[in-house]
Order: structure tokens, then sequence, then C-alpha cells
């Protein structure tokens, strides 16, 4: 029982490849096959951090593989959907480099703590949520004009940078008791 999170984990990252196969395989303009693969790897996010809190079984590997399943499906939908025209191509780079900020923030943390990660908190969580329901209802719903699907996608963005900002104070929080 104490790797079923991990493997979750790994299923996620495994179906990036699948999800973007699908989408792009898809005859029809409305992308459901897409959808139920991103809905199945974000149930498998749910049910890993679901297990791993119940059972106690947090790894510093699961730290890792879960944010890392989060971040590369969000990107490749991100990806696909912009690609398909459905919300601009900046959104993709947004949200790269705030990933990238996260990553070498989370490097350092690591290092200063020797191997410690932080877990995800509620605005990366919610972010998460949300960006899930906007490009499932953008995969589903292809008539939403350009105009809503942008603002969809801001809602999500200024989610995204709470969770950012959230995470830097807990990354200098860190370090500052690090450092004392």
């Amino acid at each position: 029982m104490k790797h079923v999170p991990n493997i979750l984990s790994s299923i996620r990252i495994l179906l990036v490849p699948v999800f973007i196969l699908v989408y792009f395989g898809q005859e029809s303009s409305i992308k459901i096959q897409a959808a139920v693969v991103y809905a199945l790897a974000s149930f498998t996010d749910f049910l890993d951090g679901f297990l791993a809190r119940r059972y106690k079984i947090v790894s510093n590997l699961g730290k890792v593989l879960d944010p890392l399943g989060d971040k590369l499906m969000t990107l490749a939908v991100l990806s696909c959907i912009a690609i398909d025209g459905l919300i601009p191509p900046f959104v993709v780079y947004l949200v790269l480099v705030k990933e990238f900020l996260m990553l070498v923030g989370g490097l350092l943390v690591r290092r200063k703590t020797k191997g410690a990660m932080p877990s995800s908190n509620i605005f990366g969580k919610t972010s998460t949520v949300v960006f899930f329901v906007i490009c499932v209802t953008l995969m589903l719903f292809r008539g939403i004009p350009h105009s809503a699907a942008v603002f969809l996608i801001a809602v999500a963005l200024v989610l995204m940078m709470a969770a950012l900002v959230s995470y830097i104070r807990t990354f200098l929080l860190i370090m500052k008791k690090c450092t004392e």
C-alpha cells in the first residue's frame, strides 16, 4: 500500500503523452476522449493525495512525482488548447515561467533542508482544480466565445499567481529558518 500514491503519480505522468495523442488524434472538434484522459489523470491526482494523507504515506518522492505529474499534464493540456487556438499562447509561457520559478525554489529548499520538501497548499490545489474545469470546458464546449475563454483562463492565471505568491512566502520562511 505504501507505494500506491507514487504509482498513481507515475501513471499520471505516463498519461501525458496519451492525452496529447488522443487530443490531436480525434476527428471531432469536441475533444471528449481527450477530456476523459485528462479527467482520469486528475482522478489519479486526487486519489494519490487522498491515500498518502489518509494512510500517512507521504514521501519525498511523492512530493516530487505528484506536482511533476500535475504540471506536466497541465502544460500539455494548455499547450494543446493553445495550439488549437482556444487560448492565447502566452498563457503557456506564463505557466512555464511560474513552474520554472517553483522548480528553482523547490530545489533550493530541498538543498537547504537536506531533502525535505514542503507539501502543496490550498492555493495550489485550487488553481489545479480551476485549470482542470476550465480546460475541460474549453475542450467540450467549442462554441465558447474567444473573449469568454480568455476571461476564464485569466481567472485561472490569477489563482495560479496567488499560489505562486503563497509558495514564495513558504520558501522565504523555510530559507529564513535554515539561516537562523
